[in-house]
């Protein structure tokens, strides 16, 4: 089947270079795709701002879903099933992107990574998923200590994911990445409420960059204007785009729900989605290939070391405070429909954001546990000869 019609979220890099040769794509913004644009349309791509249920296919001729994301609970699965609708999504091609946001927000927390590396303290992981398992991966390869609670990968099937939710809300770093189910036994939505909060030390770090309602957002505000609350960073937020302005002013860090939104990784999932429909549709046609460019080699300056040398890289690719920067701008002291408008906005013109990961490194002589720190963010490193092996 070829001359097929593909509605796509705007947002979705890469989908005119990859499907262009045997498709008419209709790109429109996600929040704004309806039942009326897709009457004459084969494929529809998306990402997590559209809802995809009866109400938007009942009355297309729609053969396959894709979702440029990890999770899906945006998408009514049972009905997709019922009609016979083909689906994929992208799990693991945004997870490098979401753990270098997740190591800048810790970076940029006061002397959390110094005590991190110097083994003191433990990170703890809501949601062992596909990202849960990349962050705690790369904690691992940099010697920092985390705990993972998930009940849903079976107590079995891992150790890692073997502490309970009470031990997670004890550690000095929390770090939330479960998908958002209201499936019991083990539903997530409102997961961290007012007593999980209660809980958390007002010196600990909490992170969320899974879904916005797998923490109560009211009972977080309550919590942070009384003072109790722990040094908190939102990249996701109940009500997008309608976000809380209380909440953005309390929080430490305030983010778009872009942590997953490196280049690197919307090429990759736009390309998943691609080799899906070209499988489920049996299409006899060949996908072309990123048009990522280099993102050029990165130095290091001779004086740094440990904390200062993992942070100075990270920094190189991406600083989480200017995007905390440009929320406050579009969010604070305006409409509600001018900062819902301005968050959108936001996503829609991120500025070109490239991981970490994969980069080229000239190094300054290093001690060993400085070059291992190096090799453990994923970078490759262009040692000189007086480097220390």
């Amino acid at each position: 089947m070829t001359n097929l019609h593909i509605v796509a979220d705007e947002n979705l890099l890469g989908v005119v270079e990859q499907f262009a040769a045997f498709a008419t794509i209709e790109q429109r913004p996600g929040r704004d795709i309806t039942a009326a644009n897709l009457t004459h349309a084969d494929v529809l791509l998306v990402r997590s701002v559209t809802r995809v249920n009866k109400e938007l296919l009942e009355d297309s001729r729609v053969k396959f879903v894709g979702t440029a994301t990890s999770g899906f609970d945006h998408v009514d699965i049972n009905y997709l099933q019922s009609r016979h609708i083909g689906f994929a999504h992208a799990p693991g091609s945004n997870a490098n992107s979401v753990v270098e946001y997740v190591l800048c927000a810790i970076a940029h927390s006061g002397q959390k990574l110094e005590q991190l590396l110097a083994a003191k303290g433990t990170v703890g992981i809501v949601g062992y998923g596909v990202i849960g398992r990349a962050v705690v991966t790369r904690l691992q390869a940099l010697g920092i200590h985390c705990i993972a609670y998930d009940p849903w990968v079976g107590e079995n099937t891992s150790s890692a994911a073997s502490a309970s939710l009470d031990d997670i809300l004890s550690c000095s770093v929390i770090s939330l990445h479960a998908e958002l189910t209201r499936q019991r036994p083990w539903p997530s939505y409102h997961l961290i409420g007012r007593d999980e909060l209660e809980k958390i030390s007002h010196d600990s770090l909490f992170i969320n960059a899974s879904r916005g309602a797998v923490v109560d957002n009211v009972a977080l505000l309550a919590c942070l204007d009384h003072g109790r609350g722990p040094l908190s960073v939102l990249d996701v937020w109940e009500g997008e785009p309608a976000i809380s302005a209380k909440l953005l002013q309390q929080v430490a860090l305030g983010t778009a729900h872009i942590a997953g939104y490196s280049l690197d990784g919307k090429y990759l999932a736009t390309h998943m989605l691609g080799d899906a429909l070209r499988q489920h549709l049996e299409l006899s046609v060949n996908l072309s290939p990123s048009h990522l460019q280099d993102p050029g080699v990165l130095s290091v300056p001779a004086s740094l070391s440990g904390a200062g040398l993992v942070r100075h890289l990270l920094h190189c690719r991406y600083r989480i405070a200017t995007d905390d920067a440009n929320l406050r701008k579009v969010s604070l002291g305006v409409s509600g429909a001018e900062a819902a408008s301005g968050f959108d906005t936001l996503r829609r013109n991120y500025a070109p954001r490239r991981e970490l990961k994969g980069s080229v490194v000239e190094l300054p002589p290093l001690t060993p546990g400085d070059l291992n720190l190096v090799r453990a963010l994923g970078c490759i490193p262009a040692i000189c000869e007086s480097t220390l092996p």
